[in-house]
């Protein structure tokens, strides 16, 4: 871990929810706009998403209750497990997993695109199933995990409903967490990711990671085993698969070898959220202990060391931190959710 930098953080006007934030792993999503401009914000709470829209002056947000339809028209009675967008080269989506399966809007969540039940009558009783786990991958592709460790990759139309499976990825044996994907963003002047590196991950609740590369055949390029603890949250940046686990550990992972780059005591509880800032590389945690951090990774393109240095930490009191997004690709702000809590913090740059 290099030495840490300072970069101060303000609290600015909060947004209020219609419903409080459900205890979940990455119980935040954030739309951005090209541009940088903030578009949409989410959290899942029970059956229902609330849904918030900026104003097109900038100066609000209106509020929208979202109760998902699965099957047709039947109003959804089963949990949600997650929400997300998925920026698409054509489109963008609104995903939502659930104990029932899988919908995905067009982006203001007006109109269903497509519904992917899940074959609960293949899983025991006594095992839970459901969906979880979000990301837009290779500019057509959506890809979501399973309960029973499964990824499937969904090849989404420029436009219209006609979606289908084209893979299913079977190399986990627990419930998928998370799933990210190279977002691509990052500036000439920063190094580019090594030959060979994936552009998709996956983990698990035993904390086992599979790293991909995405095309008209997704490829397993790396599995990192799992070392008896649950990762919540994975991102991934130029080539450094960055993994948030239950014992409050951050580990820096090569997206091409799977080796091991470096590891952080991060959070005293249980991180349920992590972010990367595509442009600048900045890394954001949120966790049980209530802390929010924002760390720099950066890569040396002469060594190819991995380094991770602390930048801020926030305190957001009395709060289980459980979903944390930065607002723009730059990492100059970002916005936070707690469990229990009815509304959505946000920091900017000070």
């Amino acid at each position: 871990m290099a030495a840490a930098t300072t970069e101060r953080y303000r609290k600015e006007q909060s947004i209020p929810l219609r419903s409080s934030s459900a205890a979940l792993y990455n119980n935040l999503s954030v739309l951005r706009l090209p541009g940088g401009r903030l578009a949409a914000l989410s959290a899942v709470h029970g059956p229902s998403l609330s849904l918030l829209s900026a104003a097109a002056d900038g100066l609000g947000f209106s509020h929208r209750q979202l109760q998902a339809k699965e099957g047709g028209m039947a109003v959804s009675t089963s949990l949600l497990t997650q929400a997300a967008w998925c920026v698409l080269q054509a489109r963008v989506l609104l995903v939502l997993t659930s104990q029932r399966g899988i919908q995905m809007y067009e982006s203001d969540g007006s109109i269903m695109v497509y519904w992917h039940a899940l074959d609960v009558a293949e899983h025991s009783p006594a095992r839970a199933v459901f969906a979880r786990g979000i990301a837009a991958a290779g500019g057509r592709f959506v890809c979501v995990g399973t309960s029973s460790g499964l990824v499937l990759v969904f090849d989404i139309p420029p436009k219209g409903t006609n979606v289908t499976v084209s893979e299913v990825l079977e190399q986990h044996r627990d419930a998928i967490t998370d799933i990210a994907a190279e977002l691509g963003q990052a500036p000439v002047c920063v190094e580019s990711a090594p030959d060979g590196a994936g552009d998709l991950v996956s983990a698990d609740d035993a904390g086992t990671l599979c790293v991909w590369s995405t095309g008209e055949e997704f490829t397993l390029l790396s599995k990192i085993p799992a070392f008896g603890c649950s990762c919540s949250s994975v991102k991934l940046w130029n080539g450094i698969v960055a993994a948030g686990y239950g014992n409050g550990q951050i580990r820096l992972y090569e997206a091409a070898t799977g080796l091991l780059r470096a590891e952080v005591n991060a959070h005293a509880r249980w991180i349920y959220a992590l972010d990367v800032a595509p442009q600048t590389g900045k890394l954001l945690s949120g966790a049980e202990d209530s802390f929010v951090h924002v760390w720099k990774l950066s890569r040396n393109p002469d060594t190819g060391e991995v380094a991770i240095e602390h930048c801020h930490a926030e305190c957001v009191t009395d709060t289980q931190v459980c979903g944390a997004r930065f607002c723009d690709p730059e990492g100059n702000s970002f916005a936070v959710t707690g469990y229990d809590l009815s509304e959505i913090f946000r920091y900017g740059r000070a």
